[in-house]
């Protein structure tokens, strides 16, 4: 169902089966699959293409070059009819990648909304993406990672399959990520590892002084007490009673399979 208000340039092609809301654009060259479902308002500009089973909300801008949903990179893969869901105003520029999901995981690639995705970005299969995530130039996803809200990905930087970046990091450009980086923490290097809390991210996303404080407490406990990592994650449950900001971290461990930067 093609929505009255849509606009698709005459030169693109637009299967049977797809869905497209009100006032989506679709440009010159563009290249939209069956079982593609694109909310009101999204722009998808010139030279794209996005496969299905794909669902894609509102107001996102797609850039030029940019493949969506297409099937993934996993030999083991075999035409399953997997998944991608990608949210509300997104911007996904040049040539950036997102791959549908898998069977041997949950069948589906989740991307937040707000988030910022530079030229040549890779969202592997089985991915989740949270919210206000930024990942610059060339920030390469391998498959099932998962990656928290307000996190920033530098340029250059790849992360190795099944790790999870926890909440409000910033991982610097370059950076090879083969462990878990937990919320808060800045993080840089080959390997990657920490180097502080993010305090100017939290301070520019209106986190009080006193949480911050609660945070780099945290952040000790973990890298600096002396204490073995289970140790730490006892610490901290009980520090999360008193400062819900801490919660992030009790979470991140409940998810944490790879083992944590050092």
């Amino acid at each position: 169902m093609i929505h009255e208000t849509a606009q698709v340039h005459p030169t693109a092609i637009v299967e049977e089966g797809v869905t497209l809301g009100a006032n989506v654009k679709v440009g010159a060259f563009s290249f939209i699959g069956k079982d593609v479902e694109i909310g009101d308002g999204t722009e998808i500009k010139t030279h794209v293409v996005v496969k299905g089973p794909t669902k894609i909300g509102k107001d996102n801008v797609i850039y030029q070059f940019a493949t969506v949903g297409e099937a993934c990179q996993d030999l083991k893969y075999a035409d399953e009819p997997t998944t991608l869901e990608i949210g509300d105003r997104n911007i996904i520029r040049e040539s950036v990648t997102m791959h549908r999901g898998t069977t041997q995981d949950k069948g589906q690639t989740i991307v937040g909304s707000d988030n910022l995705f530079m030229v040549n970005v890779h969202i592997a299969h089985d991915c989740v993406i949270g919210n206000k995530c930024v990942f610059a130039n060339n920030a390469t996803l391998a498959g099932h990672v998962t990656v928290g809200d307000f996190a920033i990905i530098g340029g250059m930087s790849a992360i190795h399959q099944f790790c999870v970046v926890g909440e409000h990091c910033m991982v610097g450009g370059g950076s090879i990520v083969v462990q878990d980086v937990p919320p808060f923490v800045t993080a840089q290097g080959n390997h990657c590892q920490p180097y502080g809390i993010n305090v100017v991210g939290l301070q520019r996303r209106g986190f009080e002084k006193p949480s911050i404080r609660a945070i780099r407490a945290a952040y000790k406990e973990i890298y600096r007490s002396g204490m073995t990592l289970e140790e730490a994650k006892k610490r901290i449950a009980e520090m999360a009673q008193d400062e819900t900001a801490i919660s992030h971290f009790v979470d991140f461990f409940a998810r944490s399979t790879r083992g944590i930067i050092r």
